[in-house]
C-alpha cells in the first residue's frame, strides 16, 4: 500500500482532514445535513451543524437504517452496515483539491429504495479522481424513514429524494473546495439510484448538468393513496397507526422488521386490490418515490414526455438479461412450470400473451430453454430495457432535446449462486464494476468470478468518465429510425463492442402495442 498523508480542505461548514493515497484524496462520511433523528427523522433535511477545528474524514460515515440483503443475494452483493445517527453523508474524491473547473461526477447508490449506501467497495471513487474527474457518493433515507408517506408528518414524502437534492445543493456550494466545477455536474446511478436520477431530471432544477441513468425506469411513482395502503400495511404489523408520532418512537429494528413483512407480501404475493395499482407498477417494490404534486409532481416519465429536463444530456444503459439476478438468486430459478410465475406476471402487469411471445425468442448466447429464461428476458424488458427506451423516445419527439445515447452490457457472469449451477449471466449490477473499473477487489469479484475482463472495464469506464467530462460518447443518440445501441460485450465477446440498431425489434414492436403497460 502506498503511504497515506493527510490533506485539509474547508468547507461552508467546517474545515475538515481528507487522507492522500497515490495521488487521490479523499474525503469520507462528510455530512452534508443534520442526522435526521428526532423532530427530523420525518422532516426535510436540514443543514448540518457547524463545527469547529478540523474533523477527520478518513472513513465512511453511518449508513441509513436498512435490512441486511440475506440469502444467496445477499452471498455475492456486498451492502456494509455502518452504525451511527448521521446518515446523511457524502464522500468526496479528487485528483487535486488545489485545482479549478475539474468535472464532477455524482452517484446515487441503488437498493431497491430500501438497501445499499455509499460504502459499497465497487464504488471507489478513485478510479474516476484518476480520469480527472472529482467523484462524490452520497447517501440518503432508505424504506419508510425515507419514502413512508405520513400526511401528518413535516415532510409529508419523498425525504429521500430530498435528501437528495440537498447533497447537490452541497456539491454546488462546496465542490470548487475539492477542485470541481460546479457548473459542469453529473449525476448518476444505478437501480434505484438510476430511477432517483430520472425523477431529478423531471424536476430540472438546474442543479446538474448531464445525467447518466443505469438499469432504471422513468414509469415508477405511488399515488399517495396507494402509498398510504403501503404504509398502514406496516404500522399494522407494529400494532400502532401509521402516524409520524407514533413510528417515531418504534425502533429501527422493529420498523425493518415489519417493513421487511410488507416488501416481501408486496413481491411475493402482489395484490393490487390491497396495495394499488402504482405500487403493483413499481414491479415489486413497496416504496419509492411518491407522486405528490410538489415534491415530485408527476411520475417522471410523464413529466419527461412534457420537456422536462431537455437540455440535460443523458447516457442510458441496461444488461441484456437483468432481471437474473432476482431469480437466479432465489427459489424461482426452478421453476419450470409457466403457471407458477402467475403472482409475478400479475405483479408486472405484462401484457396477455406475453410469455408466448418472448418464449418464441432466445436463441444463441441468451437461451430462453427453461421457465426461468423466458420470465428474465420477459421481467428484464417489462422493468428495465422498455422504459429505457421509452424515456429515449419521448426525448426524442421533444424538439432542441438534448442527446440520448443508449448502451447495453452483454458479458455473462460464470457466478452460480444457487445449487443447480445456473449462472448470474448478464445480470442486473454485473455491469458495476465494469463502470467503476474496480474489478481487482474482492467484492467485486464475488459477483465476477475469477478473472474479469479489463478490456470491458476500459470500454464501459470509459465512455462513463467521457460523458460525464463533456457529455461526448463515441455513438450516436437514439433515434427513432435507426434506434442505435451500443451493445458492450456483443453476444458475449468481452472485446466486441458494437452499435447494434434496434436490438431485439420483435419484443420492442410487442411492447409498442401495449403503451399502457410501459
Amino acid at each position: 500500500m502506498s503511504e497515506q498523508n493527510t490533506v485539509e480542505v474547508e468547507t461552508a461548514h467546517g474545515r475538515i482532514s481528507g487522507l492522500m493515497e497515490g495521488g487521490i484524496a479523499r474525503f469520507l462520511g462528510i455530512p452534508y445535513a443534520a442526522a435526521p433523528t428526532g423532530d427530523l427523522l420525518f422532516d426535510a433535511p436540514a443543514p448540518p451543524e457547524p463545527w469547529t477545528g478540523v474533523r477527520t474524514a478518513h472513513a465512511f460515515g453511518p449508513t441509513a437504517p436498512k435490512p441486511p440483503l440475506g440469502g444467496q443475494l445477499g452471498d455475492i452483493v456486498s451492502d456494509p452496515d455502518i452504525e451511527g445517527e448521521e446518515w446523511l453523508n457524502l464522500n468526496v474524491w479528487t485528483p487535486d483539491h488545489r485545482a479549478s473547473g475539474l468535472p464532477v461526477l455524482v452517484w446515487i447508490h441503488g437498493g431497491g429504495f430500501t438497501t445499499g449506501s455509499s460504502a459499497v467497495p465497487t464504488y471507489d471513487g478513485a478510479a474516476f479522481a484518476r480520469d480527472g474527474l472529482v467523484c462524490v457518493s452520497i447517501n440518503y433515507r432508505l424504506g419508510v424513514y425515507g419514502y413512508g408517506y405520513l400526511p401528518d408528518a413535516p415532510a409529508p414524502a419523498n425525504r429521500g429524494l430530498l435528501d437528495q437534492i440537498a447533497a447537490l445543493r452541497w456539491v454546488r456550494e462546496n465542490i470548487a473546495r475539492f477542485g470541481g466545477d460546479a457548473g459542469n455536474v453529473t449525476v448518476a446511478g444505478e437501480s434505484a439510484g438510476a430511477m432517483s436520477v430520472l425523477a431529478l431530471l423531471s424536476r430540472d432544477d438546474g442543479l446538474f448538468h448531464r445525467a447518466i441513468a443505469q438499469s432504471g425506469t422513468a414509469h415508477i411513482g405511488q399515488t399517495p393513496e396507494d402509498a398510504t395502503k403501503v404504509l398502514k400495511a406496516v404500522a399494522d404489523k407494529l400494532g400502532i397507526e401509521p402516524t409520524c408520532r407514533d413510528l417515531t418512537d418504534i425502533s429501527a429494528e422493529e420498523l425493518l422488521k415489519a417493513q421487511n413483512m410488507v416488501s416481501a407480501d408486496i413481491s411475493q404475493a402482489p395484490d393490487a386490490a390491497k396495495y394499488g395499482a402504482s405500487t403493483m407498477a413499481g414491479c415489486g417494490m413497496s416504496f419509492m418515490p411518491v407522486v405528490d404534486g410538489t415534491t415530485l409532481p408527476k411520475r417522471p416519465i410523464d413529466a419527461i414526455a412534457d420537456g422536462a429536463g431537455a437540455t440535460i444530456p443523458l447516457l442510458m444503459g441496461t444488461t441484456a438479461e437483468e432481471f437474473r439476478l432476482f431469480i437466479v438468486t432465489t427459489v424461482l430459478v426452478a421453476w419450470n412450470i409457466p403457471a407458477l410465475y402467475n403472482n409475478h406476471l400479475n405483479c408486472y402487469s405484462v401484457p396477455t400473451g406475453s410469455w408466448n411471445e418472448y418464449k418464441k425468442g432466445g436463441t444463441g448466447t441468451y437461451p430462453r430453454d427453461a421457465a426461468c429464461g423466458v420470465a428474465c428476458a420477459l421481467f428484464t424488458d417489462r422493468m428495465f430495457r422498455i422504459p429505457t427506451y421509452r424515456v429515449a423516445e419521448a426525448r426524442a419527439a421533444t424538439a432542441g432535446a438534448a442527446p440520448t445515447h443508449l448502451y447495453e452490457l452483454g458479458w455473462r457472469s460464470p457466478v452460480t449462486p444457487n445449487k443447480i449451477g445456473v449462472s448470474v449471466g448478464a445480470c442486473h449490477s454485473v455491469d458495476l464494476p465494469f463502470a467503476w473499473n474496480t474489478l481487482d477487489l474482492p467484492e467485486s469479484l464475488k459477483f465476477t468470478g475469477p478473472n474479469p475482463p479489463q478490456p470491458l472495464a476500459d470500454a464501459l469506464h470509459g465512455a462513463w468518465a467521457a460523458f460525464a467530462e463533456s457529455g461526448q460518447v463515441s455513438w450516436a443518440a437514439y433515434d427513432t429510425a435507426k434506434r442505435p445501441v451500443m451493445t458492450y460485450a456483443h453476444d458475449n465477446t468481452p472485446t466486441t463492442h458494437q452499435v447494434v440498431e434496434d436490438p431485439r425489434r420483435s419484443e420492442r414492436q410487442w411492447w409498442d402495442g401495449h403503451p399502457a403497460t410501459s
